[in-house]
Parts: structure tokens; C-alpha cells; sequence
């Protein structure tokens, strides 16, 4: 299909569009096990399930952003929001945009957490089936984590927001390079994620949690060099097709769920595949930056899913993360002289880890600048271009300014959602699992009042 140039033409303006994963609690600010129910009460078709119980999630249909695309994405994110939430409360629920829910207890997660879909539990079975053996987690941060799961429901504490970006397979292996350059300071400007099971780990833990919380090596394998399920990649690339080689390449079959449609007899009577068993294969290796194969109204297209940010706090702030990246991601591809020109792969994943345990505070590597600060590199690099790759969609300037002054009011400010969660629970002081909760209760206000979390007070 690549060779016979079967995708959709290039579009003057990329399609972008966005999933967002939200916690289920209770009156509490605990973690509440209904999300079969709240869906039921929802009752709209961009929601959907999730892994854990406690989990559902919604997508929002891709969409341009020139103009004020981006104030009307925020805008229709918040109507769904609210409607999710005032139907999620007539089953004793409340919609959380968090990272990972500070108040989830280890003993919550076990395999009766799991969602009713058989896929969920199908994946569970064969993951561990590849482990043979219990899942260890070991997250050494400002606290220590050591513990084991006999399920994979860890992975269900991560919640993010996944952007989405069509683009055409001549400019698909520039906009995946440039993503994983810049998935460094994404991640350390927009983290949300400092607890997991009542511990401070990293500033946005989720990043590690996700890794160890789907690996299907054994000790062994891992010893051997087997390349995880949840990874950063090892090499810039120069097609997608790298990409889905990789994936067949080195990573067995999950989910043995075959499908009675033949591609190559599709294509031969002019129809264009599903390719289901790849797109299900592509879908159970979770690169932080993912090459998206699908099919809309008869033709097929290529999107980059960016997959690094959490939830929250606010939608605005899930609205500015987006601006940020969009707008680097309309001018980095596109580079005289490409970024990944400049710098080694693994200098991109340094600086991906680096900002997951140290948020704002991180040290990051960029070509001319050397080693700096995030909020030092944000400012002085990324958000200039980010205006100019928002101008270059034709946003309105004074939409730009508002989103972008999100940006720059966190570097500025050196507050992050994790940095205000954990203000806000030392300000608590006395039992941990009490002052988590008092400040989730807290954070749920502040969320709904939509104001970016750089001016929350603590």
C-alpha cells in the first residue's frame, strides 16, 4: 500500500484529535469501581471503557485547528466533561482528570479490578502467561516502592490524554522523530503523576509505572536484551514502515484474534483492508510515540499517537499541553535541518527519563543549547516555535497566547500539577492516605473551575 501509494493525499492542515483517560471516585475521593454503570448513565459513543474499573475514557473526533480550533476543542472537551460528571454522580461517581489517582491502594488492584471485556481479561491472561511469573514492581524516587501484582491492573493507575496527528506516509517518519525529540520537555512541563499506593516516587510516575506494569519478560529475557512492550524505540527512523517491521519482528502475537478478512484480496478488488490483526498487534506494543494505521470513509490513513502526556489538571491545561505540542509538531518536521540531525536517540530518551522523575527540575540535552534546565529550554526554544507552528495552522493569535501563556506561567512558576499535589499534601501533614485524599477532594474543585494548575492556590 505504501508503494502503490494508496493513503489519503497530504493534507495543507493535519487532522488532530485526542483520547482522555479519567479516574472514577467517590464522595470520598476514592477510588470507585463503576465505571460499567457510569458508561450505562453517560449513554454517548465517544465514551468507552477502560482497563480498570475505576477507569473509562472519551474521544474526541479529529478535527483542524485553525482559527479558534483549539477554544472550541476546550470548550466541547468541558461540555463532555460535564455532562460525563453530573451523569457519572447519579451513580455516586465523580470524574477525576489525574495522572495516576492518589488515592488508589494497592490492595484495590487485583484481577477483580479488570473491566468486563474479555479483551481485558484476555490480555491480562497471556501477558502473564509470557511472564510466567508475578509482576514486580520497583520504583525508587523521592520514596521507595517494592511490590508484586498478579495482574497487569498497575497499567490501569496511568491515565493520559493520547494526541493524535494524521499526517501523510512521505511526512510520517519526520513527525514521529520530531515527537520522540520533544517527548522529554512534554513530559516534564505537564507532570501529573508524584504518588502511586499512598508513596512519592517521581514526578510524573506514570512513565515507569506504564513500562514495568505491561512487561512480558520474564527475568531472563530481560537479562538477554528483549526489547520491553512499553519502550521509547532505539533508532530515528525513515518510513513507518520501520515501525510496523519492528512490531512483527520482535514481538509475538498477544491476542490470537484472527480475522476472515484477506488484505491482499481486498486490494486486488480495488477495496482497501482493514488489516485487523496488525492494527490489533500494533495496539499491545505501547511506544510512546505510536504509528496509527485506520480506515475512515473507505480511505486509508497514518496518524502519530502521542501517548507521553497525563490527564489533567484542568481542560485547560490539557488544551495548552495540546497547543504546545501541535504547534512544535508544525514547525520541528519541517526543519532545514532536522533536530534528529543534531542529537542521538538516546540522548532523546535520556532526556524522556530525566523529565518523568524530575518534572521542571529535569536536566535535558538540545543541540546548541547543551544541557539545561526544562523550564530554561521551554522557554528559551520551544515556545517560540510553538508560536510559530501555531501561526502556521492559523491559530488565532490571541488563542495562542492564552494556551501558551499556560506553558510559560508553569515555567515560570515552576509548578506543575505534581508539584502542587505535593505541596498540598506535606501542607497536610499528619496520615498520608488522609492528607491524599483531602487533597484530592482539593484537586477536584480546582478541576472544575478550569483555571490552569500554574495558579492554583496552595
Amino acid at each position: 500500500m505504501l508503494r502503490e501509494d494508496r493513503f489519503e493525499a497530504d493534507r495543507d492542515r493535519p487532522l488532530a484529535g485526542l483520547e482522555i483517560e479519567l479516574n472514577i471516585v467517590d464522595a470520598a475521593g476514592e477510588a470507585a469501581m463503576c465505571n460499567a454503570a457510569v458508561l450505562a448513565a453517560i449513554e454517548q459513543p465517544d465514551w468507552a471503557t477502560e482497563l480498570g474499573q475505576f477507569n473509562i475514557e472519551i474521544n474526541i473526533e479529529p478535527q483542524e485547528l485553525g482559527g479558534d480550533g483549539p477554544l472550541r476543542l476546550e470548550n466541547d472537551v468541558r461540555a463532555r466533561l460535564n455532562h460525563g460528571e453530573e451523569r457519572a454522580q447519579s451513580e455516586g461517581g465523580h470524574l477525576v482528570l489525574i495522572g495516576i489517582l492518589p488515592t488508589l491502594r494497592e490492595q484495590e488492584i487485583g484481577e477483580g479490578a479488570l473491566s468486563a471485556n474479555p479483551r481485558y481479561r484476555l490480555l491480562n491472561e497471556q501477558i502473564f502467561a509470557a511472564r510466567g511469573e508475578d509482576l514486580h514492581l520497583s520504583i525508587e524516587g523521592i520514596e521507595r516502592l517494592d511490590t508484586h501484582a498478579d495482574s497487569i491492573t498497575p497499567e490501569a493507575a496511568c491515565t493520559s490524554v493520547q494526541l493524535h496527528l494524521q499526517v501523510s506516509p512521505e511526512q510520517f517518519a519526520a513527525h514521529w522523530n520530531a515527537a520522540q525529540a520533544i517527548a522529554g520537555p512534554q513530559v516534564a512541563v505537564a507532570a501529573n503523576s508524584p504518588y502511586l499506593f499512598g508513596k512519592e516516587l517521581h514526578r510524573e510516575t506514570r512513565i515507569t509505572l506504564f513500562e514495568q506494569a505491561t512487561d512480558t519478560r520474564p527475568t531472563e529475557l530481560k537479562a538477554q536484551g528483549v526489547r520491553p512492550r512499553v519502550w521509547f524505540g532505539e533508532r530515528w527512523i525513515t518510513s513507518v514502515f520501520d515501525l510496523f517491521e519492528e512490531n512483527v519482528l520482535y514481538y509475538p502475537a498477544l491476542l490470537p484474534l484472527c480475522d476472515d478478512e484477506d488484505p491482499r484480496a481486498e486490494l486486488e478488488q480495488g477495496r482497501i483492508p482493514q488489516l485487523h490483526e496488525l492494527t490489533l498487534h500494533n495496539g499491545t506494543i505501547y511506544r510512546w510515540n505510536r504509528p496509527v494505521y485506520a480506515v475512515a470513509d473507505g480511505a486509508p490513513h497514518l496518524r502519530v499517537e502521542n501517548r507521553v502526556l497525563p490527564a489533567g489538571p484542568s481542560v485547560v491545561d490539557i488544551a495548552a499541553n495540546a497547543a504546545f505540542y501541535y504547534g512544535l509538531m508544525a514547525v520541528l518536521p519541517h526543519a532545514e535541518r532536522p533536530i534528529w540531525s543534531q542529537m542521538s536517540f538516546a540522548a532523546a530518551e535520556d532526556n524522556l527519563n530525566s523529565a518523568a522523575r524530575h518534572g521542571l527540575d529535569a536536566r535535558l540535552y538540545w543541540p546548541g543549547l547543551g544541557e539545561v534546565s526544562a523550564g530554561e529550554l521551554i522557554l528559551r526554544r520551544l515556545l517560540p516555535m510553538a508560536y510559530e507552528g501555531l501561526s502556521k495552522w492559523g491559530v488565532d493569535r490571541p488563542v495562542a497566547d492564552r494556551l501558551l501563556g499556560v506553558i510559560e506561567g508553569r515555567c515560570l512558576s515552576g509548578r506543575t500539577g505534581s508539584t502542587w499535589q505535593v505541596e498540598r499534601v506535606q501542607a497536610h501533614g499528619g496520615d498520608r492516605h488522609e492528607a491524599l485524599r483531602a487533597m484530592t477532594l482539593e484537586y477536584i474543585e480546582r478541576m472544575h473551575g478550569n483555571e490552569p494548575v500554574h495558579t492554583w492556590d496552595v
